[in-house]
Order: C-alpha cells, then structure tokens, then sequence
C-alpha cells in the first residue's frame, strides 16, 4: 500500500499582518519536498523530492501560482473563517 498526500498550510501572525503559506508533499509518510513562502521556492528533501523540486521551480507560471498563494488563499480564507474562529469567544 502506497500513500501519496499533500499538505497546505497558512500560519497567520497577528492577524492577516504577517501570513506565511506552506505547502507539503509527502509519500508514505517522509516528506519530498515543501514550499514556503518566507523562502520563495520548493526544497526537496529526498532524491525524487529535489528532482520534483527542481522540475517546478523551473517553471514560471507554476511557481508564480506559489507565490501569490499567500493573497488568494491564505488570506482569502482568513476573511471566511474569522467570523468563527477569531471573533467567537
């Protein structure tokens, strides 16, 4: 039995002030390779992770996608869910 999973993640500091967006790829439960936004680009973490790593930094759009993943998702999510999670005591 084999797993392939992928993880994404957004980590809000101080509310929608500092927002860091992680992106995880994970196969039988060992990390291949993760994307963060602090740092710009995919690492790979295993020989097929830094191949695959490799293969998406070198695309434009795709990782231009990445990139702007902060604004379109992170923070898009944070605007639907604070009603629920921040503002409710």
């Amino acid at each position: 039995v084999f797993q392939r999973m992928a993880s994404f993640e957004c980590h809000f500091t101080n509310g929608t002030e500092k927002v860091r967006y992680v992106q995880r790829q994970i196969y039988n439960r060992q990390q291949d390779a993760m994307f963060d936004s602090d740092v710009g680009h995919f690492v790979g973490f295993t020989p097929y992770g830094e191949c695959t790593a490799k293969r998406w930094n070198s695309d434009p759009v795709f990782m231009e996608r990445r990139r702007t993943a902060v604004d379109w998702y992170c923070r898009h999510n944070y605007e639907l869910d604070a009603p629920f999670s921040v503002e409710r005591r």
